[in-house]
Order: C-alpha cells, then sequence, then structure tokens
C-alpha cells in the first residue's frame, strides 16, 4: 500500500504501514514488540494545561492487552479542579492515533495520549479533551460546520551568555543564524514533533530579540498546520511539552510566557479558524470572504470578552494587551490588520499564478483558490488552556452562525485601518474594549456563561472554576499599577516567567 503524507509524517503510523485514525491495540502491541520498546508512558492534561505522565515499564504481551483495552486508575481530585475527592477515581483510556515513540528518554518509549472516563465508564463531562470534542459535536450538529483550527506558538529562547553576532533589538523577524541561535532548537522541534504526527506549518524567529544583564533573549514561533480542534488542541499541549524538553536538553529555557521583559515584545499564542463543510473550506465565495466566515466573525467578537478566560490566563496577558504592541485591545476586526482582534489574512484569493510569473519556465498551474484561507484570533497567548480555548471559539463560532444579527455585527465592528493611528481617535472610542485583568475576564465569563453551558458543552463546574481561578488573583488594576515601574514589573513577569 502506497504511504499516505500524514503516514509519510507520522513515525509510528509509518511503520504500521496505517492511517494514525486506523491504529489498533494488535498494531500497537506489535510495534512494541518489534521495536524493543521498553516504556508505555500515558499523557494526560491536567487543570493546569500541562501534560502529564503515568509510565509502566513493558513486562508481557498480557499486561500490554490489558493496558491498551482497560487503562489504569488515576486520582482526579489531584489533576483536575472541578473534581470531588469523594468520587475521584477516574480511568485514563489511552487514543492510539496519538502513539509516538518519546524522542528524549534514553531507552525506548512509546507515549499515549488519553482521555478520562468516570467510574461508570462514561467520558468525563469536565475533562478539558471531553470539553472540545462536545463543542465540536454541538457545532456540526446545530450548524452542519465542523471546526478547524492551527495555533501560532510564540515564545522566547533564554541563552545565558551574550552571542558572538550581536542582536539588534526588537529587529529579529524572519532572521538566519548565526545571527539566530534559536534556528537550530527550533528546526529540531519542528522535525520530532512531524514525527510524532503533529502536523507543523513553518517556523521562523519572531521581532523579539533581547540582551539584558548577561543574558540574550531570541523570540521564536512554530505555526502549527489546521486540523480539527481536538487534534489541535493536542498538538499545541505536545509542541509546548517538546519545544522546553529540546530546551532543557540543550541547557536553555524556553518560556511561552506573554511578557518576559517590559519594553519588549510579547509572545501571543494567536489561533487560526477555519470552518469546513463536506470537506471543503467555508470561509470563501466566489473568491470573497463569505457570509458564513462574517458570522462566525461577529459571534467572535460577541463573545471576545470572556474568551479571554481561556485564552489569556495569568496577570502578565494583560502586560500584553497595550496599544501599540500589534497585540489587540479593541474588540474589532479587519483585513490584514495587525491591530484589530480578528484579523483575515490574505487568502490566495483571486490573484492569478505569481509562481508562473516568478518561473516563466512553470507548466503546472497553481492550486484551487480558497482552501487556506482562515479567519484569525490575535489575543490569546501561551498561558491558554488549548483545550478550552479551542471548544470555546467553537461556542463563538456557532453563536454568530445561530445569531440573527450577525452580519450587522460584523459589519458594525469592521475597521480598515490602523486604529491606533491618531485620526481614527473617533473609531476607537466606538468600540467596546477586551478585558484589562483576569478579574474582569473572570466578570465576562461569568455574565456569558449561559452561552458556553448551552446543549452541554462547558459543564457548570468548569465555568465557576475557571472564574474563581482568574479571581483568585486580584490584579484589578495591577497592570496600571506597575506601569513604569521597572524593577516591580520585572518581578511580576519573573513570577509567571513558566505558566502555565
Amino acid at each position: 500500500m502506497a504511504q499516505s503524507r500524514e503516514q509519510s509524517e507520522h513515525g509510528v503510523a509509518r511503520y504500521l504501514d496505517r492511517e494514525p485514525a486506523d491504529i489498533t491495540r494488535e498494531d500497537l502491541v506489535r510495534y512494541i514488540r518489534e521495536k524493543e520498546v521498553q516504556f508505555v508512558q500515558f499523557r494526560h492534561v491536567g487543570g493546569d494545561g500541562r501534560l502529564k505522565t503515568l509510565s509502566f515499564v513493558v513486562q508481557s504481551k498480557g499486561q500490554l492487552d490489558r493496558l491498551l483495552a482497560e487503562g489504569e486508575r488515576v486520582d482526579g481530585s489531584s489533576l483536575l479542579p472541578y473534581v470531588e475527592t469523594a468520587s475521584s477515581d477516574l480511568y485514563l483510556i489511552p487514543r492510539y492515533k496519538t502513539a509516538f515513540l518519546n524522542p528524549f528518554t534514553p531507552y525506548p518509549s512509546l507515549d499515549i495520549l488519553c482521555s478520562y472516563y468516570t467510574g461508570r465508564g462514561e467520558p468525563l463531562a469536565v475533562a478539558p479533551e471531553n470539553i472540545v470534542l462536545r463543542a465540536q459535536e454541538v457545532l456540526k450538529e446545530k450548524t452542519g460546520f465542523t471546526l478547524d483550527a492551527l495555533g501560532e506558538l510564540e515564545y522566547y529562547v533564554v541563552f545565558p551568555e551574550r552571542t558572538l553576532y550581536p542582536l539588534n533589538p526588537q529587529r529579529g523577524y524572519h532572521e538566519s543564524s548565526p545571527f539566530s541561535r534559536g534556528e537550530y532548537l527550533r528546526n529540531q522541534v519542528m522535525q520530532i514533533l512531524a514525527r510524532a504526527g503533529v502536523k507543523v506549518k513553518y517556523g521562523h524567529s519572531e521581532v523579539g530579540s533581547i540582551c539584558d544583564e548577561g543574558n540574550v533573549m531570541e523570540q521564536h514561533e512554530i505555526e502549527l498546520a489546521l486540523a480539527p480542534i481536538d487534534e489541535a488542541a493536542d498538538h499545541l499541549v505536545v509542541a509546548m511539552w517538546m519545544l522546553r524538553m529540546v530546551g532543557n536538553r540543550e541547557g536553555v529555557a524556553v518560556t511561552f510566557a506573554p511578557k518576559i521583559l517590559p519594553g519588549h515584545a510579547g509572545s501571543g499564542m494567536h489561533v487560526h479558524t477555519r470552518l469546513m463543510r463536506d470537506g471543503k473550506n467555508a470561509m470563501t465565495s466566489d473568491g470573497k470572504l463569505s457570509d458564513t466566515a462574517r458570522r462566525a466573525i461577529a459571534g467572535y467578537l460577541t463573545l471576545a470578552p470572556s474568551l479571554t478566560a481561556f485564552g489569556n490566563t495569568i496577570p502578565t496577558s494583560y502586560m500584553r494587551l497595550v496599544p501599540h504592541q500589534e497585540a489587540p485591545t479593541h474588540i474589532c476586526w479587519g483585513d490584514r490588520n495587525r491591530s484589530a482582534l480578528i484579523r483575515v489574512p490574505l487568502g490566495w484569493q483571486q490573484i492569478g499564478d505569481m509562481a508562473r510569473d516568478a518561473n516563466p519556465q512553470e507548466s503546472v498551474q497553481r492550486l484551487p483558490e480558497g482552501e487556506s484561507q482562515t479567519v484569525e484570533i490575535r489575543c490569546p497567548d501561551g498561558s491558554a488552556q488549548a483545550y478550552l480555548l479551542l471548544a470555546a471559539i467553537a461556542v463563538a463560532a456557532r453563536h454568530g452562525l445561530e445569531m440573527e444579527q450577525a452580519l450587522e455585527i460584523a459589519k458594525k465592528q469592521y475597521v480598515g485601518v490602523n486604529i491606533f493611528s491618531e485620526d481614527q481617535a473617533a473609531l476607537r472610542e466606538s468600540l467596546p474594549h477586551l478585558p484589562a485583568s483576569c478579574a474582569q475576564s473572570a466578570t465576562k465569563l461569568l455574565e456569558q456563561r449561559a452561552m458556553y453551558e448551552a446543549e452541554g458543552v462547558f459543564p457548570a463546574a468548569v465555568i465557576d472554576s475557571t472564574a474563581a481561578r482568574l479571581n483568585s488573583y486580584a490584579d484589578e488594576g495591577l497592570v496600571e499599577r506597575v506601569k513604569g515601574n521597572h524593577e516591580e514589573m520585572s518581578r511580576l513577569i519573573q513570577k509567571y516567567l513558566y505558566c502555565p
């Protein structure tokens, strides 16, 4: 059988000569035996958004059959804040298609992402991976569409000494080695992500480049590829884990913190979205942005105040969401406008064949139009709980598709200019603002909770717990209080440098 594109990128699937979704328990047992795998590790996401680990030494085929078929018990109350101690026993059940060979252990180890199930053998409703699956299910049931997404994962690499080649502050965008020391690390991660079945679009250095007190800090980005939202969430948490692991192996720190130093570029986690129906991108029609896309945008705009509760979850998130930093502060949208909350990036629509123009010898016409068009949400950052954020975005898209006044909202909150220019003061005044603190995000989440809880997507306990955690920071007015106080801002940034 000829290998598919997915198989060629996925080490386990390639070896088994199967599509990832078709991998069976028997396949994995064979892989473990033939590859002489010594450990199986269950990977699962806790309430803090990080990957957790439960390790098993391989001892027999019978043990593997039982483990892969039945999973294992865990204490849910120690993993998820909304699981009560009195009923905390949960099952971890492996999802075979996510299996990958761990590239970091000195012994062969097969790692598998897992889902949480209750003592009755039912998917745990409050588990992050089940919430995003429910959000996709309801979206399709109510509208006929499914949602694809990708995350732009920005991060800083912190080197402990100065570089031989000097950095130009705030001029690191698409810089190359040797002026970009983190290029080698970034490419390592992209390679191992592909082998683990994580779809990657591209990587490059970003704007941020800092020399401070002997440390060199370089900003980079790995943009993942579009995938259904449940897979996209898996890909984000695995990518963040692998970046930290490669950094640790290379003796450098990797941080996804929204702010790393006052006055320098912050790191976001922009999310691109694409509504699909019958395998086709619904974001365009006749070479232009479709009404379907505009309705989804209206949903994003309407729920934007509460989306920050899932996408901007620590106090320093709101040090990034300030004017003139290519980060949004107003709730609006525009075409290719980086000052807007929602951006419609270039989508290769009705532009002719540029490759044939640049290469006159080329005889093959370019690919069909329309598949690449996305709508980008620019407020989230690396503190986001990926599963809850993507589930919330799916809820917002559904809300927009079902709203009668969606097209009117989209028209009213469209901006075609840089809203921070002096001549746009009146426009700025007319637009609603994003929350300016975790506390404000919690308030907005509680105000809009009914839309998230509708159709059983977000359990009430998850909304309550999320709001309580945000309120626990007591950060109302914090960003304004520390503004101009470099020492206090630096202390605050350091406190949340590795959150989550």
